[in-house]
C-alpha cells in the first residue's frame, strides 16, 4: 500500500506535553468496526472487558538513555546531546547525537549534570566510529554494573522527538516515562499503552475475574523512526528482542481454549504475541528478536483486543491498528478524537479497538 493512505492531519495543540494525572483518569475511546464510537475512560475497563479475558502487558523498563556532555577536542568544546539506542558490549553503545555534525572518531566527551554526583560525578567516553546513518559508537571509560550506575544515575528520560522538540526533559519524566510494572531493564522508549494502569486499577481488573499476564519486548528507537519509503513494501523495521515464558504462553493458551480472549497492552505486546504464534493460533515461548511489519491484509493469530495510544501520521504504529481494525474505521475513530479533543501520542489518551473480523 502507499505509505500516503496512513496520513491524516493532526493540530499540534493535540499533542500530550504531559499525561493524565491520575493515570487511568486518561480517556478511552471504544472502537468497534461498524458500529458507533464510545467515548469512555481508562477507568473504565474492568466493564469493557469480560470475565475470563487476560491482558498482556510488557514489562520492559525504560533506561534514562538522554545524555547531554561537551566534546572536547584539541582544547575546543562544543555542547552535544547522547541517545543510547543499542548495546553493543559492557562499555560500548551506538547512540544518536545532536548535533552529529560536531563529532568525528577519537573525540572525547564528557557527561554530566550539576547536582547529580556518579562515581567521579562525570562520565567519559570516546568517539570510536561515526556511520553514514547517523549512528555513533561510543566507547566508556565504566563497563559493566558501573558504566549502568552511571548512566542511570546521570542520564534523562529518552523522550519522543515530538515532545522534546517542545520542552526539555525534566525529572517528573523519570517517573512519568515508565509503567508501574516496569521490570526488566533495555527500552530506549516506554510501551505507552501501559503507562495509563495503576495500581488500583489492576486491583479491579484481577478482581473481575480477569488475568494479567507479562512478555518483555524491549522497544527500540525505530518506533520514532519516519516511514520513508512511498510504498509499505519498501520498509524495513528495526529488530528488538523480546522474550515469552514458557508458564505464560501456556497460561495464555489456556484462556483461549476457555473461551477467553487475549488483549494486548500496546503495539509492543501485540507485535511480539503475533510472532511467537504459530499458523495454528499457539503462543509459542520466545526468545529472540522480531522485525514483524504490521499491514492491512495480515492475519492475526494470538490477539483478540488491542489497547493503544494515538499514533503519528504515516506511521508504522498506525499501520498496524488500520491492519487491526480496518484502514476507514480508524481514520474515522483519529477524526472524531481529534474532533473531540482526544490528546494523542506517548502521554496522551488512549482506543480499546475491536479487531475487523467477526
Amino acid at each position: 500500500m502507499r505509505v500516503d493512505e496512513f496520513d491524516f492531519d493532526l493540530p499540534e495543540e493535540r499533542i500530550a506535553l504531559r499525561p493524565a494525572s491520575p493515570r487511568d483518569s486518561a480517556r478511552l475511546l471504544v472502537v468497534r468496526p461498524g458500529v458507533q464510537l464510545e467515548d469512555r475512560n481508562v477507568g473504565d475497563l474492568p466493564q469493557l472487558l469480560r470475565v475470563g479475558d487476560v491482558l498482556v502487558f510488557n514489562d520492559t523498563k525504560v533506561i534514562p538513555v538522554q545524555l547531554h556532555g561537551v566534546r572536547r577536542r584539541e582544547g575546543a568544546t562544543a555542547e552535544v546531546s547522547v541517545t543510547l539506542i543499542e548495546r553493543i558490549d559492557d562499555s560500548s553503545w551506538w547512540a544518536l547525537a545532536k548535533p552529529g555534525r560536531r563529532l568525528a572518531p577519537g573525540d572525547r566527551i564528557r557527561f554530566g549534570h550539576e547536582g547529580r554526583v556518579c562515581l567521579l560525578g562525570t562520565l567519559e567516553a570516546t568517539v570510536e566510529e561515526k556511520l553514514s546513518d547517523g549512528r555513533i559508537r561510543l566507547a566508556f571509560g565504566f563497563h559493566g554494573a558501573y558504566l549502568d550506575e552511571a548512566i542511570q544515575a546521570l542520564g534523562d528520560a529518552p523522550l519522543p522527538p515530538y515532545i522534546a522538540s517542545r520542552r526539555a526533559a525534566d525529572e517528573q519524566d523519570r517517573e512519568d516515562y515508565q509503567t508501574i510494572y516496569a521490570t526488566e531493564d533495555g527500552a530506549v522508549a516506554a510501551p505507552t499503552a501501559g503507562l495509563h494502569f495503576t495500581p488500583r486499577l489492576l486491583e479491579e481488573i484481577r478482581a473481575r475475574g480477569i488475568s494479567v499476564e507479562f512478555l518483555t519486548l524491549h522497544v527500540g528507537p525505530g518506533t520514532f523512526l519516519p516511514v520513508k519509503a512511498e510504498h509499505t513494501s519498501g520498509h524495513r523495521m528495526h529488530a528488538e528482542r523480546g522474550a515469552i515464558e514458557s508458564d505464560a504462553a501456556e497460561r495464555l493458551n489456556t484462556v483461549r481454549e476457555a473461551g477467553g480472549r487475549i488483549v494486548a497492552v500496546g503495539t509492543t505486546s501485540l507485535r511480539l504475541l503475533e510472532t511467537a504464534t504459530d499458523e495454528a493460533g499457539r503462543v509459542q515461548p520466545f526468545d529472540g528478536t522480531t522485525e514483524i511489519f504490521i499491514t492491512p491484509g495480515y492475519r492475526f493469530r494470538a490477539v483478540d483486543l488491542l489497547i493503544t495510544n494515538f499514533h503519528l501520521p504515516r506511521s508504522t504504529l498506525f499501520m498496524l491498528v488500520t491492519a487491526f481494525a480496518g484502514l476507514e474505521t480508524m481514520k474515522r475513530a483519529y477524526a472524531h478524537a481529534i474532533e473531540a479533543g482526544y490528546r494523542f501520542y506517548s502521554y496522551g489518551d488512549a482506543c480499546l479497538i475491536h479487531p475487523e473480523r467477526g
